[in-house]
């Protein structure tokens, strides 16, 4: 049985019995987020005095059970130094997801739970996008574009709140450097910048970011003033 599910579900055959030893990290980790997807925590429990087969278990719940099994297993991730959690929240929760290790995982968590519900889908589709485990230049360059696309809806309070020079830049950069405009010559015909390193483009994406949950805290300070 356990033979066919990891045919089925991650493509991969004869890894049982277990044999970590003969595993690679990719392998391991479609492990971690199958276990995932099957797991449930019993709410009952009950034994009888016959056949010595201990406890029996009962009425599953499955999201509680993925919940426990995402915290153990990020502590078991964490202690051992990896750069990957399970995620808890997004479109990609249950997935194995690469962390920044410092402030930036608060602002992603921050900004997954965006209150306004046109742009909730965009900015958890940006995220998962951009944190993937096997996330390439593609999709992280898409994953800017998405988060681009929600502060152009957002353009009036940038420029009622931001500086005239930085609300610029947040669009000029996403229209000259191959990000929302791909293969369109940019002002005066100049040619889109392509060739860039991927730390630059890993840059923009936590600007846009941070801009998309600052004009979240303006939204919710402008619908609380009476």
């Amino acid at each position: 049985m356990l033979e066919r599910l990891t045919a089925e579900r991650i493509g991969r055959r004869e890894l049982w019995p277990l044999d970590p030893g003969a595993w690679d990290e990719d392998t391991f980790y479609d492990l971690i987020e199958m276990v995932h997807d099957l797991v449930a925590r019993p709410r009952d429990r009950w034994t009888h005095d016959f056949g010595d087969c201990g406890f029996h278990y009962g009425s599953f719940a499955v999201r509680t059970g993925q919940a426990v099994y995402r915290w153990r297993v990020n502590e078991l991730l964490a202690r051992h130094g990896a750069d990957v959690r399970l995620a808890d929240n997004g479109e990609d929760a249950g997935r194995l997801v690469h962390i920044a290790g410092d402030d930036r995982d608060e602002l992603v968590e921050r900004a997954l739970a965006t209150p306004d519900p046109r742009d909730r889908d965009a900015v958890r589709h940006a995220i998962a996008l951009f944190r993937g485990r096997g996330a390439t230049r593609e999709e992280k360059r898409s994953a800017a574009a998405a988060l681009a696309r929600v502060l152009e809806d957002r353009r009036a309070l940038l420029k009622q709140e931001l500086f005239s020079k930085d609300e610029g830049a947040l669009f000029q950069i996403a229209n000259e450097f191959d990000i929302r405009h791909r293969g369109v010559r940019g002002p005066h015909g100049k040619a889109q910048q392509e060739d860039y390193a991927d730390v630059f483009l890993d840059w923009v994406f936590w600007w846009y970011l941070a801009t998309v949950e600052l004009t979240d805290r303006l939204l919710a300070e402008q619908s609380s003033t009476p």
